[in-house]
């Protein structure tokens, strides 16, 4: 929950929202998208792309989306949408696609079906009379979403705003009071069939209360589910959006990043694996000599400790199994390491699902034994990466 707290600046007279009513209203739109957990999230509006950044850190969005007339001022800030290096390290086990588009809310485009959820957050005073009379049909009746949430200034919450006059930006076209706005929204739900809940945000000072939230908010919902009319318009429609950027962000079901996670696993959890028993038999051909041992980079492991002299086959390999119950052994100056000790690491057995994927995902990117049953790292190596 949202600790909200309204203060008077007792100097300029300015009514203060605590968090800023802005913030207030994103944290609005994040509530409902882990509540519902939407797949597709489109913002008309989107300005800055502020919302859109906070919401791709939303496990369950696949697709955002952003769309506003201005398009400088979307460019402004979308680097902020681009992954980041950390991204590449950790890739989600989600997909990520955000897209912005330059275009106007009066405008159908197919790119705009298909979206479980639109916010049109403090957008609809922006508009033009002829393009509000077409937002519901583009809206509603076109891109017909599981969802829309619409905020709009109330204009009755005016009078207690210093310094607001007319409307509260210059920009806006007009400002409605609570029941212009509501007999708009309930005209629009009636005629697409949705139904809507109103809400808001900024409650009004103690004994003001009839004047309402300063910033309204209508929630629709659709009422059946899309009978996919929408989707055959789009054959017969132009595409007057145009996109100004495009990101998609590495994922764990694109298999070269699923890939490059399991190598490096396995990699990592193969040197710890010969680095330990390295320095254990260190310390045993140590007390064995009674005294002490210099490793030199030809190091070749004492025959006490060797389980093989030569590369098993697959049957010797399918006997070891049986007989050894897997375990890590040495031949000449290698480590053999059982591929299914590595498919037990709790990471690595969610990432590849099936042992045969995992033995997939690593052969030509890891050492393998002759018949791919262990992984095989060089002690010679390992010796003079540690002089």
């Amino acid at each position: 929950m949202v600790d909200v707290n309204l203060a008077k600046d007792e100097c300029t007279g300015t009514i203060k929202f605590t968090p800023p009513l802005y913030k207030q209203r994103y944290q609005f739109i994040k509530d409902l998208v882990n509540k519902y957990k939407p797949k597709k999230v489109a913002d008309l509006g989107c300005a800055d792309c502020s919302l859109l950044w906070m919401l791709k850190f939303c496990k369950c969005i696949e697709v955002l989306a952003g769309l506003d007339i201005c398009e400088n001022v979307m460019k402004e800030k979308m680097h902020r949408l681009s992954p980041l290096p950390g991204d590449y390290l950790q890739p989600s086990e989600r997909t990520l696609i955000v897209t912005l588009h330059h275009g106007s809310v009066a405008q159908k485009d197919p790119c705009m079906l298909g979206f479980d959820l639109i916010t049109c957050i403090e957008l609809i005073e922006h508009l033009e009379a002829t393009e509000l009379e077409k937002f519901p049909e583009v809206v509603f009746g076109f891109m017909a979403p599981a969802m829309v949430v619409i905020s709009t200034p109330n204009s009755e919450f005016n009078p207690l705003l210093p310094g607001v006059t007319l409307f509260r930006h210059p920009d806006h076209k007009f400002e409605w009071n609570q029941a212009q706005f509501q007999s708009w929204a309930l005209d629009a739900a009636s005629c697409y069939d949705y139904t809507v809940e109103f809400t808001g945000l900024g409650a009004p000072p103690p004994g003001t209360e009839d004047v309402g939230f300063c910033t309204q908010i209508a929630v629709f919902r659709r009422k059946y589910p899309n009978t996919g009319e929408t989707i055959n318009l789009e054959k017969s429609t132009e595409n007057p959006y145009r996109t100004i950027f495009k990101a998609v962000y590495p994922s764990l079901k694109d298999e070269k990043y699923l890939q490059n996670v399991v190598v490096s696993e396995v990699i990592n959890t193969a040197q710890i694996i010969t680095r330990r028993l390295l320095d254990s038999f260190k310390s045993e051909y140590k007390e064995h000599r009674n005294g002490p041992v210099e490793m030199k980079p030809d190091f070749q492991l004492p025959h006490c400790f060797m389980r093989h002299s030569r590369n098993p086959s697959l049957a010797e390999a399918e006997k070891l199994a049986d007989d050894r119950n897997m375990e890590t052994y040495v031949s000449g100056n290698a480590v053999y390491i059982p591929l299914i000790k590595f498919f037990s690491i709790p990471k690595v057995n969610k990432l590849c699902g099936t042992f045969e994927n995992l033995s997939k995902l690593i052969t030509g990117k890891v050492a393998l034994s002759n018949d791919g049953s262990a992984v095989v790292i060089s002690i010679e190596h390992e010796e003079r990466e540690n002089e």
